[in-house]
């Protein structure tokens, strides 16, 4: 076996330069933003130390995708993660952001343990680290030893990315970091943990089992449902859109489970569509999230707050950004022609077409209707979440003082998110080229034939020469929506040309002051799903009656609370026991020598005993 001796060489190949471009496409703008962000709320001193911290958080993750040998990539993520801790915790005097910092950097380097345990088997077997040697020692491996290394590297990679049960790290650590880092690690980092499942369990373990993809459908199913259905009862901004990280990574794995299912009912063209379709979406997810990040930033930076109870009436006080908002919102619930709903629908196609193909597998058939149902219910609760977040934050009055002097950034920080906004339209309506480079690189990259002569490709469309069901012109289902949205608006103004337009109080149930108290609020709109969904959210409530005397109520306190499965049945339980057990280690520190000396004796003689023995 070759010595630990790190390979500092690069890898350019299709899949590497494709989530390098991710990285980019969320980087530079969001390194333009950060110059407007971060004046005014952090000293000379600290601007300089965290744009030294971003620039190489930025080059980590760029050596993580193009490395080539585990040991450098294993440096690389380890100083993707470092960097990542400290820009979390960029404003340490908060206690939040120091909690999310801690909370992060341990589940991180849990995933890191599994990540690090599962090469290291590898390498007990191929006595190299390099990648090539990697996938010829992987074709010769033991069944049972890979499925120990597949299940390392869902722990490892799903981590990273927050997939659920993983993701515990992802609501604390987004909401607290500064709104530039929020999106390049919401729009990219977390990719990367898509980078490494997809490299190290696709192309060089190699899918074995039918029930490996069943696994990596059902967490990402997991994660669409759960992330969105915590998104919609949260009004802190940031945490709603970190849930919807998590929902959005479950459709990215959707695809990728959906290419390990497929290559093992022996269907290799729906395997390269539905990974090229989980492509799509995470270079989708990258531009539209980031966007949403920086909007919220701008509104944290002028109002002093994430909190949707306290916002209102921002549409006509920051127009660009409630514009660009509007735009991300509609982008990520799914709404045409916009990217969000070309990759979406790209990842529910492939799956029908899954069910309808799978004749020979009459239970698969059954599991990917229910998933393509269940993949329909995500995009309904996702527009439910973005319609509360718009309306809630955009429109309507303002809720505090500080919101009625709000104002849009400046050009620092708006130029980036019309950038971002233009990519919207442009990955959308260009959606059949984009898709195109797609499915070569993934063909490039798995050696599959992605059946070019069963489709055909323009500027503008993705038609099929078969019976496929998998047809798409973006440009045409554009113009459509154009006219439509014309012609009745032309309508409109001929019926009530002659009509005279009266201004008044909005109704509002027969109260003849209306305030910010009588307005929706976030807790309200979410009401029928927590309802709808109490089997999953746990809700309980809290009445708290005020009083001036025994017999005069002043006021009531009402708050509503939703409990996470995984946290209250899961991690505090193991947290709990953590605690106790480091209490009672505790005992064994007498700070006595003589008792150490008497440790160190009985553990030599454990180790002559147990050598003895072998």
């Amino acid at each position: 076996m070759e010595s630990f001796i790190v390979d500092w060489r690069l890898s350019f190949d299709a899949l590497s330069i494709f989530f390098g471009f991710v990285i980019l496409l969320v980087a530079i703008p969001s390194w333009v933003y950060s110059i407007g962000y971060m004046q005014g709320l952090y000293s000379r001193g600290r601007i300089r130390f965290a744009k030294i911290l971003f620039f190489f958080f930025i080059l980590s993750m760029l050596l993580v995708v193009f490395s080539s040998n585990v040991l450098f990539f294993l440096i690389a993520w380890e100083l993707m993660s470092l960097l990542s801790y400290f820009l979390v915790t960029l404003d340490s005097h908060e206690e939040k952001a120091s909690r999310a910092g801690l909370i992060y950097i341990l589940m991180t380097h849990v995933g890191t343990t599994f990540m690090t345990a599962a090469f290291l088997i590898i390498y007990s077997y191929s006595g190299s680290f390099d990648f090539i040697a990697f996938k010829e020692t992987c074709l010769l491996l033991p069944s049972t030893i890979k499925t120990v290394v597949f299940l390392c590297f869902v722990v490892g990679f799903g981590t990273k990315a927050g997939l659920i049960p993983f993701h515990i790290w992802l609501p604390y650590a987004h909401p607290e970091a500064p709104s530039h880092i929020s999106s390049v690690m919401s729009g990219a980092m977390i990719k990367i943990g898509v980078y490494g499942f997809i490299r190290f369990v696709l192309f060089i373990l190699g899918v074995s089992e039918l029930w490996w993809g069943n696994l990596i459908l059902v967490l990402a199913i997991i994660s669409s449902v759960g992330g969105i259905l915590y998104a919609l009862m949260e009004k802190d901004l940031k945490k709603m859109l970190a849930y919807s990280s998590i929902e959005n990574i479950g459709l990215i794995m959707l695809g990728i489970g959906g290419y390990m299912v497929f290559i093992k009912m022996n269907q290799p063209l729906l395997a390269v569509f539905s990974l090229a379709a989980a492509l799509y979406h995470t270079v989708n997810h990258a531009i539209f999230k980031t966007l949403l990040f920086m909007c919220s930033g701008a509104i944290l930076k002028t109002c002093g707050t994430k909190n949707m109870e306290k916002l209102g009436g921002l549409i006509k006080l920051m127009p660009v950004t409630a514009f660009c908002f509007l735009i991300g919102a509609l982008s990520i619930s799914a709404m045409p022609p916009l990217n969000g709903f070309m990759s979406e629908w790209l990842i529910l196609q492939t799956l029908f077409s899954g069910a309808l193909a799978g004749a020979t597998f009459p239970k698969m058939k059954i599991f990917l209707a229910l998933l393509t149902g269940l993949l329909a219910l995500t995009g309904g609760l996702a527009a439910a979440c973005f319609v509360k977040a718009f309306g809630i934050s955009f429109l309507a009055g303002t809720r505090s003082k500080k919101t009625e002097t709000a104002n849009d950034s400046g050009w620092t920080m708006k130029a980036p998110m019309i950038f971002l906004t233009g990519l919207i339209f442009i990955f959308g309506i260009f959606a059949a080229p984009v898709f195109k480079v797609l499915i070569d690189t993934v063909s490039s990259v798995s050696g599959l034939n992605s059946g070019g002569a069963a489709f055909t490709f323009n500027v503008m469309s993705l038609a099929p020469r078969n019976n496929s069901t998998m047809s798409l012109n973006s440009l045409l289902l554009f113009g459509i929506l154009v006219i439509t949205e014309v012609t009745i608006f032309a309508v409109v103004k001929i019926i009530t040309k002659k009509r005279t337009v009266t201004c008044a109080h909005t109704w509002a149930c027969g109260y003849y002051r209306t305030t910010e108290r009588n307005q929706y609020t976030s807790t309200g709109f979410s009401k029928p799903f927590r309802v709808a969904f109490s089997f999953i959210l746990m809700p309980s409530r809290k009445l708290e009656k005020i009083r001036d005397s025994h017999y005069h109520v002043k006021a009531f306190k009402y708050e509503v609370h939703t409990k996470q499965f995984l946290n209250e049945y899961f991690y505090k339980p193991v947290i709990k026991r953590l605690f106790r057990f480091a209490e009672w280690s505790r005992k064994l520190q007498q700070g006595s020598v003589h008792i150490y000396i008497g440790y160190i004796f009985l553990a030599i003689v454990f180790l002559i005993v147990f050598l003895k023995r072998f």
